[in-house]
């Protein structure tokens, strides 16, 4: 006799748990399923501070809990949780002077790995970017969002992600030793 598979429980189903009776293991479920990706995607996003990173998670879960019953399903949780995140993040950088609005330009030229020197791991020169083209980059590229979704996101226009999104690759390109500095960059 085969084993019948049974399906996984959804996301909204746990939520009503939470909500309703305050399961813990609905939490701690939903919590697993979640917190890996969007760990990575605050880690990226506040430049590879492990420890803000964290802070970030945990207050993201926080809100979250305290938000659930206003969320309504009309994206995915994780959507919404990265959403969450990005704002928390933002706050954060914002505060302690590492954050300038998009449009006020971010525009930096930001040094090429050194001549003669092995390339920089990928995460490390993601970090290495202003938080602007790195918010932006991470959205976009590793994210998948839309530059609509961005503008929407960050408040900003869709040609202003557009401006960053090239901005922070050809920062990358320049830290990843494959793109020789331009004499005519914005500083």
């Amino acid at each position: 006799m085969r084993a019948q598979a049974v399906a996984p429980i959804t996301d909204q189903v746990l939520a009503e748990r939470i909500m309703g009776a305050g399961d813990e293991s609905a939490f701690r479920e939903l919590y697993h399923r979640h917190t890996p990706r969007l760990y990575q995607f605050v880690l990226r996003v506040m430049g590879g501070d492990e420890l803000e990173a964290e802070d970030v998670v945990q207050d993201t879960w926080i809100k979250a809990t305290r938000n659930l019953a206003g969320f309504r399903w009309e994206s995915k949780l994780d959507t919404w949780l990265t959403g969450i995140g990005l704002n928390l993040c933002r706050n954060r950088l914002r505060t302690s002077g590492r954050w300038t609005d998009l449009d006020e330009g971010t525009l930096r030229r930001v040094e090429a790995a050194p001549a003669g020197e092995a390339r920089i791991d990928l995460e490390k020169a993601i970090g290495m970017l202003p938080a602007g083209y790195r918010t932006v980059l991470i959205l976009h590229d590793i994210e998948g969002f839309k530059h609509s979704e961005i503008a929407e996101r960050l408040g900003v226009s869709e040609g202003t992600s557009k401006s960053q999104l090239w901005s922070a690759r050809r920062q990358m390109r320049r830290l990843l030793g494959s793109d020789p500095p331009e004499t005519g960059d914005v500083q």
